[in-house]
């Protein structure tokens, strides 16, 4: 071994220790069950099916009476552990610019009317086209650092879950804004760094996002549907006058960008063609200064004064086919950067095609560490569930440079830094021996109380709707105010 490689291992194990004695300290009730909970979940072998298999393994001590009583009544510091996630090692892009993403995963409820009544309708796409569903659950928004390259990890930095009476916009923003304080206070950003890059997908209003968050240094790039109108920027006075020479009151919008109208679309300002791996040619084309029609409704419908033109870069992105030779629709990009160079639309669209690997993260928190898994009534103990998985799977980020490749028969032999979760997962338990360990031996004790033999519960559990339960109002004149809408 050499020496270089002994020092990389040694600050591996100094990192995974740290963070395991500041995780410790963050849990304020039931500490030491809920840290042999974390470790249980990442060293027991294959999926995880029911919680309560969790406490059969050597790593968790306890029995499964503290397993529920920790997960009902233990309490984590939430504040703390956020402020420990963004002071992490995280991974960067080329000129050490961080890149963020932004989505909502459902822990889906739909067989649970007893649990608490913060269920929504969650959006869940079916095998076949067109075949979505709205299914009860709980859906919960997940801000993760992302990585250059083609990999499944990503940096899990917050967890917020969405209720009833919250507007997916507004919690958005308020999330977004706390992480890129947290992470300027932590010293991840510094002045004269790179903007902090944010990618979603359609679901979120990034030009409101963008509006929202102009005050921080941060860009946001999020697709936009194939079937929407923007606006060009407005033409300048002279071109107005030359225009219309009868004058009038100039426009204050440009002419309307229809996407599904190509041959209304003026002349791209920024074309650029990248040959990739799996999609052959990539053609990007960008105008600047786009921007959509502003209306007092929805998100707007608050908005005191002239609403704002918030302008930004639109970028088409064409590949030639996608995996197995099938036809490739394009997608339409909106950043909230203006004056883009050629370098910066393929760092959007590349970044973009990065947010994906949080769906990997999604699929292995519910496939293998059994996320979804626990029949929890409590909102307050879905939390805690959650948020144990979000550091489980940091801990097995940060022993990336500590695993072996523990494979299969089957399996074909990978380079250590292309190593899954998955299989960092196999050989933690092996790392787990020669890291910090503040849990306290368990003291043992009597049989705790329950129902007398013989007695029927006489409190039976309450039914909860399911959906919204806070209607807004869509217009002006829903809410008592004059005003063009």
């Amino acid at each position: 071994m050499s020496l270089l490689h002994h020092d990389v291992r040694q600050e591996a194990f100094a990192q995974a220790s740290c963070f395991r004695s500041e995780f410790y300290k963050s849990l304020t009730a039931r500490r030491d069950e809920l840290f042999e909970l974390t470790d249980a979940l990442l060293c027991v072998d294959g999926p995880v099916t029911s919680p309560v298999e969790l406490t059969l393994i050597p790593e968790h001590r306890r029995g499964h009476g503290a397993l529920y009583g920790a997960l009902n009544r233990g309490r984590i510091d939430v504040e703390r552990l956020q402020t420990l996630l963004v002071g992490m090692p995280l991974p960067r892009f080329d000129g050490g610019r961080l890149v963020l993403a932004v989505d909502v995963s459902p822990w889906l409820r739909s067989d649970a009317p007893c649990s608490a009544d913060d269920r929504l309708f969650c959006h869940v796409y079916g095998r076949a086209k067109s075949a979505s569903q709205f299914i009860p659950g709980w859906p919960y928004s997940f801000v993760a650092a992302l990585e250059p390259g083609a990999t499944s990890w990503t940096s899990i930095l917050d967890v917020v879950r969405l209720g009833p009476e919250d507007d997916a916009t507004g919690i958005t923003a308020a999330q977004l804004r706390a992480v890129v304080e947290r992470l300027i206070a932590a010293g991840q950003w510094t002045p004269g760094a790179p903007d902090i890059t944010i990618v979603m997908d359609a679901g979120y209003d990034v030009t409101r996002l963008a509006w929202v968050l102009r005050d921080l240094p941060v860009e946001l790039v999020g697709r936009i549907r194939g079937d929407r109108v923007m606006r060009l920027p407005k033409p300048s006075l002279k071109e107005y006058a030359l225009a219309y020479p009868q004058g009038g009151r100039p426009p204050k919008h440009g002419k309307e960008f229809r996407f599904n109208k190509p041959e209304a679309w003026p002349e791209p300002a920024i074309t650029t063609a990248t040959d990739t791996m799996n999609y052959g040619k990539a053609e990007a084309q960008a105008w600047h200064r786009v921007h959509p029609r502003l209306t007092h409704r929805s998100a707007w419908l608050d908005h005191d004064g002239e609403l704002p033109i918030v302008e930004g870069t639109l970028v088409r992105l064409k590949v030639e086919h996608l995996s197995k030779e099938r036809e490739a629709p394009p997608v339409w990009l909106w950043s909230s950067q203006t004056g883009a160079a050629p370098a910066d639309v393929d760092r959007w669209w590349q970044g973009f095609l990065r947010r994906f690997d949080l769906e990997h993260t999604f699929k292995f928190a519910k496939q293998t560490l059994g996320w979804t898994t626990p029949k929890l009534r409590t909102l307050e103990a879905a939390d805690r569930w959650t948020w144990l998985l979000a550091v489980a799977h940091t801990q097995l980020r940060l022993a990336r440079p500590l695993a072996a490749d523990l494979r299969r028969p089957w399996e074909e032999p990978v380079r250590p830094e292309r190593l899954t979760p998955a299989r960092v997962r196999r050989g933690f338990r092996n790392i787990r021996a020669h890291l910090l360990c503040p849990a306290r031996v368990p003291q043992p004790c009597g049989a705790g109380p329950r129902r007398p033999l013989g007695t029927k519960n006489r409190h039976p559990a309450p039914r909860y709707d399911v959906g919204k339960t806070v209607k807004r109002p869509e217009t002006l004149k829903a809410i008592g105010r004059s005003g063009r809408s």
